[in-house]
């Protein structure tokens, strides 16, 4: 696996959502999360599109990332703003799994959380006294 597919991804994050580097992905890409599960490219940049729209003040920290022969895993930090009058500050805490082929292209990205999905929809309607 060459280095720079690492350095590739942490930039990524780095900057996540915008100006993802697409190339570093095979054309039928496998995504799963705990709310998406598709497969294809083009697919993958819509995702990150709606992301983009609808995730403010969106922040993906790397906490750390670790490389195998044929895979990177990851483990993160994501929180946004949601797109609620109130603008609760949502965080999902997890770790990726990302299988790269032959070719040296990731060929599947597995999201798993550490809380459910239930957890991440609470948070929404969690208020603090002022």
């Amino acid at each position: 696996m060459d280095s720079n597919l690492i350095e590739i991804v942490k930039a990524d994050y780095q900057k996540f959502p915008e100006a993802q580097t697409y190339s570093i992905y095979a054309e039928d890409v496998y995504f799963k999360d705990p709310v998406y599960n598709f497969r294809g490219l083009a697919q993958y940049k819509k995702m990150i599109g709606f992301i983009t729209t609808w995730f403010k003040a969106l922040k993906l920290d790397l906490h750390e990332i670790d490389r195998t022969e044929n895979a990177i895993k990851t483990r993160w930090t994501m929180s946004w703003d949601a797109p609620l009058p109130w603008k609760p500050r949502i965080s999902v805490t997890g770790y990726s799994e990302l299988q790269v082929n032959e070719a040296g292209l990731i060929s599947s990205h597995i999201d798993y959380w550490d809380c459910d999905r239930w957890d991440v929809v609470k948070q929404h309607f969690i208020f603090s006294a002022k």
